[in-house]
């Protein structure tokens, strides 16, 4: 699978698809952050400790950010 970003005439292989609109991206494509998991608990909510991975091609991190 090659990165949905990258030019046509540039075949790059991609690492990671993005958890918000399924395009698969390369490592220069992909924003990669950290993310507090969330649990609806009883009334309220549960954090866990142990921050997740969240990778997104830059669109949707641009997204994101506004």
């Amino acid at each position: 699978m090659n990165c949905y970003d990258c030019p046509d005439i540039i075949a790059t292989p991609a690492v990671a698809v993005c958890v918000r609109c399924g395009a698969a991206v390369c490592r220069e494509h992909a924003y990669q952050s950290r993310i507090l998991v969330q649990d609806v608990n009883g009334s309220g909510r549960a954090t866990h400790g142990e921050p997740l991975r969240h990778i997104t091609c830059l669109a949707c991190h641009k997204a994101e950010a506004s």
